[in-house]
């Protein structure tokens, strides 16, 4: 485990930060980063415009109704502009592109994967659990599924298990749930806060988090943390999946590039500085073993071994 982290970001980043303090440069930052991504994905042959078009068309609404809890208030660190999107991922916008931005997004991790990347990082970490969790988990617990791609791949992994895809937005989950109806898929969708869900103590073999952490301030982050905790049954595992802020794609990143990266990720300077090894381990969990899965990211692995 790591003794010491640098809790302060690098004069790279407070120069980003200075920049994205400016209303105009942010909003620019924004609009360039979104267009960025679209252009990459129609590049490697997924028709971003098209595919979000023919979503639309769908009667969102009546989706909406089926898994949203309208009494549910959102924490304050969720009602702000996230992956350049004003309403963040509290929108349709959002949740109807998630799938392509993916896609996008994932294109370049490895040199010549294009739109197969993104199916390749979820492989790389399904890798990794199956080496280091011996007995396959009856009971899985998904936080931050968004719009299921990581719940239908956990399914597809552990067919046997009962699966629950947790995540704060309802849009999200929406489609997440026509999806599953469309795949005839059995998974419960829960709208809930991933540091309070609500459910059953001892309720889960596995709670998985994949690529959510960064999108987190470190309170909430330690919360949700304790809250796996209490989900998970004596011998039980935390796994995580994000990016790796010691990858030298990110220590190396000009300075135009992470300010169009961090105009979309308003918490990344929390989750780069966060000492998330001993976060763990304050929570309850074993000393977690940390595997980079890609070369901008990593899985950590943790086990419960009961009070």
């Amino acid at each position: 485990m790591n003794t010491a982290v640098n809790n302060t970001p690098g004069f790279a980043s407070r120069l980003v930060n200075g920049v994205l303090a400016i209303k105009p440069l942010y909003n620019l930052a924004k609009r360039q980063a979104r267009q960025m991504m679209i252009k990459r994905a129609e590049k490697i042959g997924v028709p971003w415009r098209k595919q979000v078009q023919a979503l639309r068309s769908h009667n969102w609404e009546r989706e909406l109704a089926k898994v949203q809890n309208p009494q549910f208030k959102y924490p304050k660190y969720y009602v702000t502009s996230f992956h350049a999107y004003d309403k963040g991922n509290l929108s349709w916008d959002a949740a109807l592109e998630v799938e392509v931005a993916a896609y996008a997004v994932h294109a370049n991790i490895w040199a010549g994967a294009g739109a197969k990347g993104d199916s390749q990082l979820r492989q790389s970490y399904h890798d990794i659990l199956k080496q280091q969790i011996l007995t396959p988990p009856q009971n899985i617990l998904d936080l931050g599924c968004s719009v299921g791609m990581s719940t239908f791949a956990l399914q597809e992994m552990y067919p046997q298990a009962q699966i629950t895809g947790l995540d704060l937005s309802p849009y999200f989950l929406a489609v997440a749930n026509y999806r599953a109806q469309q795949q005839q898929r059995q998974i419960n969708w829960v709208h809930a806060a991933a540091e309070s869900t609500g459910l059953r103590d001892a309720s889960s073999d596995l709670v998985s988090i994949f690529l959510m952490c960064h999108e987190l301030p470190q309170l909430p982050t330690r919360q949700i943390f304790t809250e796996a905790r209490r989900l998970l049954r004596p011998g039980g595992h935390l796994a995580i999946m994000d990016m790796n802020p010691k990858a030298e794609a990110y220590q190396k990143m000009p300075p135009y590039i992470l300010t169009l990266l961090k105009s979309t990720e308003p918490y990344l300077d929390e989750y780069f500085t966060l000492d998330i090894e001993q976060a763990i381990v304050e929570a309850g969990f074993q000393i977690p073993t940390i595997t980079r899965n890609s070369p901008r990211h990593r899985t950590i692995i943790a086990q419960f071994i009961g009070e």
